[in-house]
């Protein structure tokens, strides 16, 4: 079990700096991005582990990942190029 919390942390901090990295313009602050993956993913391992049992290493890694990357998506905000100025009468 501590290897499954121990990967699926590091699983989800690379996610987390890989979103932070690519699209650093529709993201808040750095530190909250990373500590939202990470904690996804170590959410996302206890369901899965909870669900499934033990001995499923790589699917719970599987489910970790997907919790980080729903988490990190909510993160995300609009881009910047549909920003619509409003019309003065």
């Amino acid at each position: 079990m501590f290897l499954e919390a121990l990967g699926s942390a590091m699983l989800g901090l690379a996610l987390a700096w890989a979103a932070a990295y690519r699209l650093p313009h529709r993201l808040p602050a750095r530190s909250l991005v990373l500590s939202t993956g990470v904690a996804g993913a170590l959410f996302g391992a206890f369901l899965t582990h909870t669900a499934l049992g033990a001995g499923h290493f790589l699917v719970i890694l599987l489910g970790a990942a997907a919790v980080s990357a729903a988490l990190l998506s909510l993160l995300l905000r609009p881009a910047e190029r549909f920003r619509r100025s409003s019309a003065t009468a």
